[in-house]
């Protein structure tokens, strides 16, 4: 999830009653629930070294272990000087290395929720796990969180000027973290019907073998599907409200021989990094004086955006020699436009239809 999201969810666990056990509470929590994150220092270097350990040793379970201890051990040597706070508080050892490791956690924990997923079992296993319920960037969940720390801040000030007992900050914690669980529950349900629906039917008469199901940026009902048979990867949408999947908006990607230049691009210090992430990886070759290989994860296909998401280019030249290769998190629009193929109304965004070399990427 995004840091906004991190931070809201820190201070509510800290004012639903950390904050009264040791002083430094709320800053040790918070702490604890972003540095994680840390990895990006990783973009220094490239956009692929991101990828690589981003979600990897720092959100880990013995890496956020870690994390939370040292952060509850550094706040607290760093603030036992000053002393009690206006309130009689003292920083509690314990209790602030319990604050940093339920800060890690829960960090652990709503990046899990999302379709990038996590490798908590590094670095003795580098397999990812998501639960994709959530998209990475939910605004439902931000106005949930603001409500509850956000409102008990508004009567306190109202109460400040009529005079009236000022209320108290735990309540509106406590049901920004229950409704914040109730989303998840109302998510999972969600989920779990958008992928039997998926389930239930056949894709150009093929079975499916693998399929995912992915929230929609903006709209808490809407869906993506990624549906993959023998021959292609089918990507469509679909609302948690559809009583069936409506297969004429399906957007086809077909799965052709590989090739030499897939082959190349796959061995690529970038492509070997992509492909140990990617989760439905789908590629793309064009040759015009060498060639030009785009590796793609459908499961970050967007049915409203021409842009193209997690995708990574390759130029190679005749001899197959690499001449250029990057990671992107988005694209402008490219020469990937579809074509409906006759007597077939799902859109068909096969190599052949653009004249490209047929390549395919099989995970």
């Amino acid at each position: 999830m995004d840091n906004l999201a991190h931070t809201l969810i820190a201070g509510a666990l800290s004012h639903a009653g950390l904050n009264r056990k040791t002083r430094f509470a709320t800053l040790t929590v918070i702490a604890g629930a972003n540095l994680p994150d840390i990895d990006i220092v990783a973009w220094a270097d490239s956009t692929a070294t991101y990828l690589k350990y981003h979600r990897g040793i720092t959100h880990s379970l013995l890496g956020v272990t870690v994390i939370g201890v040292l952060t509850g051990l550094v706040i607290y040597y760093g603030g036992r000087r000053r002393g009690p706070s206006r309130l009689g508080r003292l920083a509690n050892l314990g209790w602030l290395v319990a604050c940093g490791l339920i800060g890690t956690f829960s960090h652990l924990l709503l990046d899990f929720t999302n379709a990038y997923g996590l490798r908590p079992f590094l670095p003795f296993h580098g397999g990812w796990y998501a639960w994709d319920i959530m998209f990475i960037i939910d605004p439902v969940l931000w106005f949930l969180l603001a409500l509850g720390m956000g409102l008990p801040a508004l009567l306190r000030l109202i109460s400040e000027e009529v005079g009236a007992g000022k209320p108290a900050y735990s309540k509106g914690a406590i049901f920004s973290l229950c409704t914040t669980v109730a989303l998840w529950g109302l998510r999972d349900v969600a989920h779990r019907r958008v992928v039997t629906l998926l389930d239930s039917h056949t894709y150009g008469r093929e079975a499916p073998r693998r399929l995912g199901a992915f929230p929609a940026p903006a709209n808490p009902l809407a869906w993506v599907g990624v549906v993959e048979t023998d021959s292609a990867f089918h990507v469509l949408g679909l609302s948690v409200l559809d009583d069936d999947v409506h297969t004429d908006d399906v957007q086809v990607f077909r799965k052709p021989e590989p090739t030499r230049a897939l082959e190349a691009a796959a061995q690529t210090r970038t492509g070997k990094i992509f492909l140990d992430f990617a989760r439905f990886p789908w590629a793309n070759a064009r040759e015009d004086d060498g060639f030009e290989v785009l590796l793609r994860d459908l499961r970050f296909f967007s049915m409203n955006s021409d842009r193209l998401g997690f995708v990574v280019d390759v130029e190679l030249d005749a001899e197959l020699r690499v001449r250029s290769e990057a990671f992107h998190f988005s694209l402008p629009p490219r020469r990937e436009s579809a074509q409906r193929p006759d007597g077939d109304e799902a859109r068909d965004v096969s190599p052949e239809a653009e004249g490209a070399a047929p390549t395919m990427i099989r995970r």
